[in-house]
């Protein structure tokens, strides 16, 4: 093994609430440019994890790793300049503002003139190419000049997806991406993820199983905050464990469609 090969590891990653432990032991191993699961019934830590990676909760004892440099005494705003960017689970954009807006305000941010009120924006429209491009990537082209309040809800992800690319990520963590959608909207987000994570690492928090079942290459399965088995779908999905954990669980179907 390479030593670059893992892009994102936790060793011993340990999160309590007075007393509870919410996450417990997760040695995480995310490879490069691969789609990443995570996966587990309600209350299994998922979002806890995804929240110590990004530094919106403070591990209690463990170490997280990004490139090779052990990251887990930064804070945000540094773990997102390193490349690390999170899609919030709640669509996260500006209802009012233009879908072609909404890009540009995250190219901003990535230039870190965001807060430059004084500058007129006509300055802003050098960034529009850059904005129109990263909407084709997820087809939103044609609606760049719509509001994005008008978008359906899958678009929105999309643009939130977008927004996110924008910030020009190393490693994409998506916060169930497909929450909420119908079918068709399911189906246009699974296949943009495949396709923004052709040249990009991504670790997902996801409930779809036909979602994972098609799209991971690896999946780490968390049970009451811990590790419960790790693997390809063909095998995680298969492992008795793992098939006792989600029994009686409504809201996960563990058949895959491919």
């Amino acid at each position: 093994m390479s030593a670059g090969e893992f892009i994102l590891e936790t060793r011993d990653l340990t999160k309590e609430f007075k007393g509870f432990v919410a996450v417990s032991k997760v040695n995480l191993k995310v490879r490069r440019g691969s789609i990443h699961a995570l996966i587990g019934p309600n209350g299994a830590g998922k979002t806890t994890c995804f929240n110590l990676l990004t530094k919106f909760l403070i591990p209690t004892s463990g170490q997280i790793l990004f490139d090779g440099a052990d990251i887990t005494p930064e804070k945000p705003a540094a773990i997102a300049r390193r490349g690390v960017i999170r899609s919030f689970q709640i669509s996260a954009v500006f209802p009012h503002l233009s879908v072609l807006e909404n890009v540009r305000v995250a190219l901003q941010r990535k230039l870190g003139t965001s807060f430059h009120f004084w500058k007129p924006e006509a300055s802003l429209h050098t960034l529009d190419a850059q904005a129109l491009s990263l909407l084709n990537q997820v087809d939103l082209e044609s609606y760049a000049g719509i509001p994005a309040v008008e978008l359906s809800y899958g678009r929105k992800r999309a643009l939130e997806i977008a927004t996110t690319l924008a910030m020009d990520p190393k490693l994409m963590l998506l916060d169930e991406p497909t929450q909420g959608m119908g079918l068709e909207d399911v189906d246009r987000i699974r296949q943009l993820i495949k396709k923004v994570a052709a040249s990009r690492t991504v670790l997902m928090v996801e409930h779809n199983m036909s979602v994972v079942s098609s799209i991971a290459d690896t999946i780490t399965v968390l049970q009451r905050g811990a590790t419960l088995a790790e693997g390809p779908y063909a095998e995680v999905s298969k492992n008795p464990a793992v098939i006792e954990a989600y029994m009686g669980s409504a809201n996960v179907e563990l058949k895959g469609t491919h």
